[in-house]
């Protein structure tokens, strides 16, 4: 199941995955009971679940206001110009921050939209000043405060 796709799923996996994906937390045991199958075949499946990188992973969700890192800023990355290259230099860069939650080369007024937690505006600007403007390519930087949280990382909706 190397190369998986949607087609090679069942209902039960699809179970397995909406549990995990609501409470990565839970026993095998108890998502076991959960989508109605033996403790020993949730398990296996589950592995094979992971081998074939379809659950890439499982992590704690860290409340951002206990670590001092509550605002959210929307960066949008203009590149000087639109090559191959270019694009390679600023994903290397882009990588290496580790403040940056996401990157997404997107299409439309910007090369890049990134996602960024900060502690305040001050927080953000000496990151702006010594960071992100010394990323290569980048010719312009348009910011966006966020002022409210509404859906974040939200489960796939299948």
């Amino acid at each position: 199941m190397k190369d998986s796709t949607k087609d090679d799923l069942d209902k039960i996996d699809f179970l397995i995955l909406k549990a995990l994906q609501n409470n990565g937390r839970l026993s095998n045991a108890d998502l076991a009971e959960q989508v109605n199958v033996s403790a020993a075949t949730c398990h296996r499946r589950t592995q094979r679940l992971f081998k074939a990188n379809i659950i890439s992973g499982v992590r704690a969700h860290v409340n951002p206001d206990v670590v001092d890192l509550s605002a959210v800023v929307m960066v949008g990355v203009v590149l000087d110009r639109s090559t191959p290259e270019s694009f390679s230099n600023f994903e290397r860069a882009i990588k290496k921050l580790t403040i940056v939650l996401s990157c997404y080369l997107v299409a439309g007024e910007f090369d890049y939209l990134i996602k960024i937690r900060v502690k305040d505006m001050a927080d953000f600007n000496k990151l702006h000043s010594e960071k992100l403007l010394a990323l290569p390519e980048v010719r312009q930087l348009r910011t966006y405060f966020v002022m409210k949280e509404v859906i974040e990382n939200a489960p796939l909706p299948f």
